[in-house]
């Protein structure tokens, strides 16, 4: 069974290019900004890979944001995230760092979510951005590794990102019952491909790292926006997770979109857009 959840995995991963296109007929602004170059950052696990997006035409450095792209732990294609990256150098005025970080089977837990807090720290002492003036977000399995991130930063005693923005993000994998709505986009088969590639020592999954919402204390973490959908099948942790921040008394925003599933921003193009707008205003607020 290992073997063919990691062929699985494979396949998932070596066809994202051709099945995930959600996002193309989001660019709801900078699509005329330049491709993106590329940077190597140094990590724990070697030098990732990101896209870095600016707009050529702002004089001086802009603050800066890091973004983590979904996927299930099994997509490497930070491409799949380029509409919010352009939108938020467009929007918000930032540069943007879209991490290439390592997926299952060829890593597992922790290595992304070591290689994400390390890309953080790094960027918060490197590069010619504002340092001291940095947010972070992350969609689905991205937003796992964005609060992952953040609980790093607290305990390593590394900077904190201004915000951290989780948009319908996987904060407990040690759970097997999802409850969903039938017909729900993320079935019970991905999360246990999930849990049976990417999280396969079951003793770790119930790690802070691992799962944000089991973490002993969110007491000194960033503000927060988190973004859920009501037809998702990760809502429940997500709320959960909103509920533990404000018991700690981090300044939290959620924004709940009724009828929506786990791709939050299908749907109609103008409620899609109102959605990346508040997005965008909230990170640029930061």
């Amino acid at each position: 069974m290992p073997l063919l959840a990691d062929a699985q995995a494979l396949l998932m991963g070596a066809t994202a290019r051709l099945t995930v296109h959600y996002g193309r007929d989001r660019v709801f602004a900078g699509a005329e900004l330049p491709a993106p170059r590329r940077l190597k950052v140094p990590t724990r696990h070697g030098r990732v890979t990101c896209e870095v997006y600016r707009d050529p035409r702002r004089a001086g450095r802009a603050p800066v944001h890091v973004h983590l792209h979904g996927g299930a732990f099994l997509m490497r294609y930070p491409r799949m995230d380029d509409f919010w990256c352009r939108y938020l150098v467009a929007r918000a005025g930032l540069t943007v760092v879209n991490v290439d970080y390592d997926i299952a089977p060829r890593r597992r837990y922790p290595v992304a979510q070591e290689q994400a807090h390390d890309v953080l720290a790094w960027v918060q002492e490197n590069g010619d951005w504002e340092q001291d003036r940095v947010t972070i977000s992350g969609f689905s399995a991205g937003g796992n590794l964005a609060a992952s991130a953040c609980l790093q930063a607290a305990d390593l005693g590394t900077p904190l990102p201004r915000l951290q923005l989780l948009g319908v993000p996987s904060l407990d994998v040690s759970t097997i019952d999802k409850p969903a709505p039938a017909g729900a986009m993320i079935s019970p088969a991905v999360i246990d491909l999930v849990r049976a590639t990417y999280f396969r020592d079951a003793e770790r999954r119930t790690e802070p790292y691992a799962s944000p919402l089991l973490a002993p204390s969110l007491a000194g973490q960033p503000p927060a926006l988190v973004v859920t959908a009501a037809r998702d099948r990760l809502r429940a942790e997500a709320v959960a997770y909103v509920a533990r921040l404000e018991e700690a008394g981090v300044a939290v925003q959620h924004l709940d979109l009724p009828g929506r599933d786990h791709y939050f921003l299908d749907g109609p193009a103008e409620a899609a857009h109102q959605v990346m707008e508040q997005m965008a205003t909230a990170v640029a607020d930061a």
